[in-house]
């Protein structure tokens, strides 16, 4: 495999000077994954020309894709958004994808999609990773609020997963299809309650001894759970997306306490900090900048897929009526509907099964970007006012009884 070093030096570049970006004493600060992306497409063959992703760095960026359900998995905490807040999200979200189906499946009836049903799959996507920095700095993590945002977060990523690991699964007939998929998710479920309840005393101590150690023990045990449900789903015909993401939950499970705290940040430096930025990176070479702006139509299918995102994510505030108010709905919403790696995940997908064109797939990235960089800034301005309102009535009604 021969190994294209200025690409590569220049995707580690970059991979440096996004965080570095986002660390600036801006008024308007962007996401690192749109920094990423966009410093991808700016060298990329489409612009400046500067590296295009080989072999060596599209093996990376697949290896980054699988870390990144894997990372996924292990952030989802249930547990955290127990009751109203996770039934709510679960209804929230049947209710997005039904709006969706209507939506791709016009889209589909007109010529402007392929694979209505893998977009169907995007539109009710949102991004966990994103706002969970979002709701920790704003303060919003452990209210009320802030737990109904996060139960919806955690559906918009769960939800998509397992639908389109069916819809990127090998064809058997609909009852082996079924069989396989219950069998992989007992597996899974099985593996997660073990990881759970049962730890040896001698297992526990063999972690602590080696978390430090030069053979990183736990590290490995974990890659090596990634990589067992990783086949495991793909021998059962279902899509490697679904056991990166099954693993991610057993790891995160099984990794609780100060010892499970030390291996997910090593899990995360080898995610964060090495594959998933080549992911980002490549994905950005690989972005058709020219399929988007390619003519009028193309360019009008941002705006209609950003849209989209915004009323198939928002039309679950339906559900909260009586449990939020009506400005907290509307950044309920705004941050229901932001989105952008797991877009950039499954529209790559996507172009490289054949199910979805790359004007499609372009415009999809585009949308997603932009909701990054505006929905959550709404939404917090909306949410700010909300609590602004709350405290000066609080300060009103302790005058009112002082006097």
């Amino acid at each position: 495999m021969q190994i294209d070093l200025s690409s590569l030096l220049l995707t580690a570049f970059i991979a440096v000077l996004a965080p570095l970006l986002c660390e600036l004493p801006l008024s308007l600060k962007l996401p690192m994954v749109v920094l990423e992306l966009g410093l991808g497409i700016l060298i990329g063959p489409q612009v400046l020309a500067w590296a295009k992703p080989g072999a060596f760095l599209n093996l990376l960026g697949f290896l980054g894709l699988i870390f990144l359900f894997f990372l996924a998995g292990m952030e989802l905490d249930l547990r955290a958004v127990r009751g109203a807040p996770l039934a709510k999200a679960s209804k929230g979200w049947l209710l997005s994808l039904a709006v969706a189906f209507a939506g791709s499946g016009v889209l589909h009836h007109v010529g402007f999609i392929r694979n209505w049903l893998l977009v169907a799959a995007i539109l009710t996507t949102t991004t966990l990773g994103t706002l969970l920095p979002i709701l920790r700095d704003s303060g919003d993590l452990e209210t009320k609020f802030g737990s109904y945002v996060m139960a919806a977060a955690i559906t918009g990523e769960l939800g998509p997963i397992i639908l389109v690991s069916v819809l990127f699964s090998r064809h058997h007939t609909e009852l082996a299809q079924t069989l396989f998929m219950v069998t992989f998710v007992g597996i899974a479920l099985g593996a997660a309650a073990l990881a759970l309840l049962h730890s040896p005393p001698l297992l526990v101590g063999l972690v602590a001894r080696t978390m430090d150690a030069a053979s990183q023990l736990p590290v490995r045990i974990a890659i090596l759970v990634l990589m067992m449900l990783v086949a495991l789903a793909t021998r059962f015909g279902l899509d490697m997306i679904l056991g990166a993401f099954a693993s991610g939950m057993v790891v995160g499970l099984g990794s609780r306490g100060q010892q499970g705290h030390s291996l997910r940040h090593k899990l995360d430096a080898i995610g964060f900090g090495f594959l998933i930025p080549i992911f980002f990176v490549t994905s950005g070479m690989q972005f058709d900048l020219h399929a988007l702006f390619d003519s009028p139509k193309a360019m009008l299918r941002l705006p209609a897929f950003l849209l989209l995102f915004l009323v198939v994510r928002g039309a679950p505030v339906i559900f909260y009526r009586g449990v939020l108010h009506r400005r907290e709905r509307t950044a309920l919403a705004l941050y229901s509907a932001t989105t952008l790696p797991l877009v950039i995940a499954l529209t790559h997908l996507g172009v490289q099964t054949g199910q979805m064109f790359t004007d499609n797939a372009a415009a999809l990235v585009g949308a997603g970007m932009l909701s990054t960089l505006m929905f959550p800034v709404v939404a917090m301005s909306i949410r700010g006012s909300v609590l602004a309102e709350e405290v000066a009535a609080e300060e009103a009604e302790r005058y009112d009884r002082a006097s």
